[in-house]
């Protein structure tokens, strides 16, 4: 047999992973609990249905398999291509729905008047645009229209289509800025995140064409997380698979929180009466988590309505009773946290001589409802000398401030980059207004060139005034000239010189003053600036370094080698899963993560729940607020413990703290937990001294020994 063959790792499944895995010629909706081994159902699945006799028999290129993160994606093709191996794996389309939308647009997108090079833009771009468009320097009114505008997108609605949803002044206003949002768009041959699914599923319903060939390549389509699909993703999952087609949905409505951003969980509900064949198969053994655990996620989640009931179970062991702190306020639970993680980290390491890595800090987890939570448990952390991360913090390369000039440096790596053009053209802004960029991004589509080689275009003054060509051309010529001035300019000194030139041309410390209503905020932005000024100045060496002794000069290179460089280390920068640390991270962010020792931290009413004033809260708010807890308890694998604040923060005073409903709701006494005993501190002290004592043994044996 050989390496690849699906038979060994079918094996080992369980029934109901077999039942979901066998089941090849109708559509299957697999209600995978959390911990159930989802991802293996799916790639085995994949794996049947390339074999030929016992599978479908159908051609690596013939599957779809759509996650909701490019990390999910990544991990799913790994394991793919360890089971049916890295060819055939290679053949598979297993990405996000933005991804495919990507692909769909660029191939057929021409039926819709797109161009196949089009530009896709981030969210800064996006905010900057409908802060011209709506004539605004506010950032904070932009970032409430795009919100308005994105929720509007992905109920699949355009500007002609949202007068009936609209039902404030605000909301009327942020129709008439979609309206020219989305002018500017089709002028600069660009579109946003929403466009992705919105546009593909466009095409498909209105391209009968279009539709069929992608039904007739894509045979069976696997979409993981199905719970986080919003309205347009489920039309658009209907229109690849057809009325006969054949897919599985792989979710759990126990694990649904996405709604505040168009998550529904009305696509589960939908499903059995849109494909009256559907099989459901839940999948109830978890391989994840303790008995104690799963009994409390399950207390807690039976209270919410239930679409497709199942229990949760573990052959794991009962494992340690769950632990209940109750703390003064916030510091004093950042320290009780911290506290109790050393405890278990001496423990650790003294029972686990032999292998010491079941001691690492990146076995530990401080989850909670909100960023702001995390800031004490960052200063506890640091003061007891603790590493650690704050998952989905703002990496430095993802600063505006640090997007601005390095679209600008992408632009001189490559003049065909069109987003970076647009980005690095109008910031800061210089007398060229959408209106000459809508001409050229349409003189450059029937052309087919970019946006920067059209600009040289001698038929080009036919179509602008002599006013916006002279601007275009001043800062094509700019570009040419940094460009040529970048490949020449070697070594720190005189890189940092260039660089510090450059933001002085192109004024972009008065940018960022104009636009930040808060002289501390751009104060604080152009420090950033600097900073990536002098980080990529230091590397480009020339320096004196003293290596054994001696002096030596590192090796310089030029400004353009750097920049060469940049896309590389800011990837590097996000791969951060393999430290050595402490995770401090969101429930949301968590989703789909696992660590063998948890706290959930600030368990209160008003918290999580959350409720911006107490009682003001929905009964399908609470129901969330309550799948986000159940998702929060099943991170934890060996040990978990709930804090929950008697005193709170508000402004400067305390204020009484309730602790939450889903702590009574886990029902601890039933099973042992919540127990308070010694307290963390204590504890401690008691290990750090009786480790001391055995140390103290063990010297004095080895000094009696001749």
């Amino acid at each position: 047999m050989s390496s690849h063959s699906p038979q060994a790792g079918a094996a080992t499944m369980n029934p109901a992973q077999m039942e979901a895995v066998l089941h090849l010629h109708s559509p299957c909706l697999v209600l995978a609990g959390a911990g159930s081994g989802k991802t293996r159902v799916i790639t085995q699945k994949i794996a049947r249905l390339l074999q030929p006799g016992e599978g479908a028999d159908l051609a690596p290129s013939q599957i779809a398999a759509i996650t909701f993160t490019n990390k999910a994606a990544a991990e799913m093709r790994e394991r793919a291509k360890a089971l049916i191996g890295a060819k055939a794996a290679g053949k598979l389309l297993i990405c996000t729905f933005h991804s495919l939308g990507v692909r769909l647009l660029r191939e057929d997108g021409t039926a819709l008047g797109l161009k196949p090079q089009f530009s896709i833009l981030d969210s800064d771009d996006v905010t900057s645009i409908l802060r011209d468009a709506g004539g605004t320097t506010d950032a904070k009114q932009a970032r409430s229209w795009q919100w308005t505008i994105s929720l509007w997108k992905n109920m699949g609605l355009n500007s002609s289509q949202v007068a009936p949803h609209i039902t404030t002044d605000d909301e009327l206003v942020a129709a008439k800025v979609m309206k020219l949002y989305e002018e500017r768009l089709s002028a600069y041959q660009a579109v946003d995140f929403d466009d992705l699914i919105s546009l593909p599923l466009k095409l498909l319903a209105e391209h009968e064409h279009v539709r069929q060939k992608w039904q007739r390549q894509l045979r069976h389509v696997l979409v993981d997380e199905y719970q986080d699909t919003n309205a347009t993703q489920y039309e658009l999952l209907k229109l690849l698979v057809g009325s006969e087609g054949i897919f599985t949905a792989v979710g759990d409505d126990d694990q649904s929180i996405y709604g505040w951003r168009g998550a529904t969980l009305d696509n589960l509900k939908r499903l059995p009466q849109d494909f009256p064949t559907l099989k459901v198969i839940p999948l109830e053994q978890n391989y994840r988590s303790t008995s104690a655990i799963l009994r409390a996620a399950n207390n807690v989640i039976q209270l919410n309505p239930k679409l497709f009931p199942k229990t949760l179970w573990s052959d794991l062991g009962e494992g340690e009773p769950i632990k209940l702190m109750e703390c003064d306020n916030e510091e004093h639970e950042a320290e009780r946290a911290v506290s109790h993680f050393q405890v278990l980290h001496a423990q650790l390491l003294a029972a686990n001589q032999a292998d010491p890595s079941r001691a690492d800090w990146s076995n530990f987890a401080i989850l909670y409802r909100a960023n702001h939570q995390a800031r004490p448990f960052e200063q506890a952390l640091r003061k007891a000398n603790i590493p650690y991360k704050v998952s989905g913090g703002q990496s430095f390369f993802d600063k505006a401030e640090i997007k601005d000039l390095c679209a600008w440096l992408r632009l001189l790596l490559n003049n065909d980059d069109d987003p970076a053009f647009l980005r690095a053209v109008t910031t800061p802004k210089r007398g060229i207004g959408h209106q000459t960029l809508g001409t050229l991004g349409e003189f450059a589509g029937q052309w087919k060139v970019s946006l920067f080689e059209a600009l040289f275009a001698e038929s080009l003054a036919a179509a602008l005034s002599a006013r916006a060509l002279g601007s275009l051309h001043e800062f094509g010529r700019y570009v040419n000239d940094l460009e040529y001035r970048a490949r020449q300019t070697y070594g720190s000194e005189d890189a940092k010189a260039l660089l510090l030139e450059w933001l002085k041309d192109i004024g972009y410390e008065q940018h960022l003053y104009d636009n930040e209503e808060n002289e501390k905020i751009a104060a604080a932005r152009w420090t950033n600036v600097l900073d990536f000024i002098d980080w990529v100045a230091k590397r480009c060496g020339g320096e004196i370094e003293n290596d054994g002794g001696m002096s030596v000069e590192t090796e310089k290179k030029s400004v353009i080698e750097v920049a060469q460089l940049i896309s590389l280390i800011t990837s590097l920068a996000e791969r951060n899963a393999d430290q050595n640390v402490v995770t401090l991270s969101t429930l949301h962010a968590s989703k789909g993560l696992e660590w063998p020792h948890v706290v959930l931290a600030g368990v209160n009413e008003g918290s999580l729940p959350f409720s911006r004033e107490e009682g003001d809260i929905l009964p399908q708010q609470i129901e969330e607020e309550r799948r986000l807890m159940y998702v929060g308890i099943t991170r934890a694998r060996l040990t978990l413990g709930v804090s929950a604040l008697k005193r709170r923060k508000k402004g400067r005073e305390y204020v009484q703290a309730i602790p939450s409903r889903f702590i009574a709701e886990m029902k601890l006494s039933e099973g042992g937990g919540g127990v308070p005993g010694e307290s963390p501190r204590d504890k401690l002290r008691r290990l750090r001294e009786e480790m001391a004592a055995k140390a103290k043994t063990s010297a004095q044996t080895l000094n009696q020994q001749p």
